[in-house]
């Protein structure tokens, strides 16, 4: 018998996800700073905690990751993980249900899956000159 692994992760895709956040559940967008302020899904509770950090040689992970979300989210709380396709995401979302995070999911497709549904997003006001 092959026993079951605790780290399994449960992953929802975008529609069930848009469903979820209106019913209270945190929303964690795990890309870097600069893709959140591109864009991101709109959701009332929605936080940025990159899982992978941009730096000159390349992207490396995030070394304080959980102690960053920790500080914002209890293991306790309806945890929805997202990032820009699904990868990102599934990494972070296992590496929180083996540190003891309870119910939390990964959204399948990521903001690139949001984008194709149209449902609605924020974007951060960018400068400009006119």
């Amino acid at each position: 018998m092959i026993p079951s692994k605790p780290e399994e992760v449960v992953t929802v895709d975008v529609s069930q996800a848009k469903t979820l956040l209106q019913s209270d559940h945190q929303y964690l967008d795990v890309r870097t700073e600069e893709e959140f302020r591109r864009g991101h899904c709109v959701a009332p509770k929605i936080l940025n905690v990159p899982y992978m950090l941009s730096t000159p040689q390349g992207r490396v992970k995030n070394p304080n990751f959980l102690d960053q979300v920790s500080s914002l989210l209890s293991p306790t709380d309806d945890i929805l993980v997202g990032c820009q396709s699904g990868a990102r995401s599934l990494n972070a979302t296992s590496e929180l249900v083996a540190a003891g995070y309870k119910k939390v999911r990964n959204i399948g497709g990521g903001y690139l899956a949001w984008v194709d549904q149209s449902f609605p997003i924020n974007k951060e006001q960018q400068q400009s000159a006119n």
